[in-house]
């Protein structure tokens, strides 16, 4: 192999295992003071195409929670997802990494958006009720419950804040109000 030129021993080198992790389809949804603030609004448009690029490679171009092939998604790519660590209580919402998911997968853990664009007929019932099914299947294949969600102590809005590196950055909308001016319903 060593007489190789360089780019063919790069495109038959053994690519690095992967496992599968379902339970990435149970992250918390965004609470509403994030919204719209998040690593990729932070840290700027290279960063983010360098991240995802990075998770889409470390799994070999596969869906991490269902494992299906990028060449085998609807549009022939898979979408970044930021993970977090949340904190309810104390409102904090730990950035952790950046991981591939298919449009399926990805559109299963937005469920609160997946919601709206069917109630905007942005998308089809057979298409919502599909991706329901698909993330249902992929948790049930691999014996993994939803958790309970929580009903504990929330922190006020102005308290929250979204945690990168271990650098605290507030929320994109200041208060309740200006997000409703955002995303409210008219």
């Amino acid at each position: 192999m060593m007489g190789l030129p360089s780019r063919i021993r790069r495109a038959i080198k053994p690519k690095k295992p992967w496992n599968l992790r379902p339970e990435v389809l149970l992250c918390p949804n965004t609470p509403e003071p994030m919204h719209c603030t998040t690593p990729r609004h932070i840290l700027g448009h290279c960063w983010w195409n360098m991240t995802r690029q990075r998770a889409y490679r470390s799994t070999n171009y596969h869906c991490i929670a269902c494992g299906v092939s990028k060449h085998q998604t609807t549009r022939n790519q898979l979408e970044g997802h930021e993970m977090y660590d949340v904190d309810y209580e104390i409102g904090r919402w730990v950035y952790v990494e950046t991981v591939p998911l298919c449009d399926y997968c990805h559109n299963y853990i937005h469920s609160g958006r997946l919601a709206a664009l069917l109630e905007e007929q942005k998308i089809t019932q057979a298409r919502y009720v599909a991706i329901l099914q698909h993330g249902d299947d992929v948790l049930f294949r691999a014996k993994v419950k939803k958790p309970a969600v929580h009903n504990g102590p929330v922190a006020e809005w102005a308290v929250w804040r979204l945690v990168i590196n271990g650098k605290l950055h507030p929320p994109k909308f200041s208060t309740t109000e200006d997000w409703l001016r955002e995303f409210g319903n008219d």
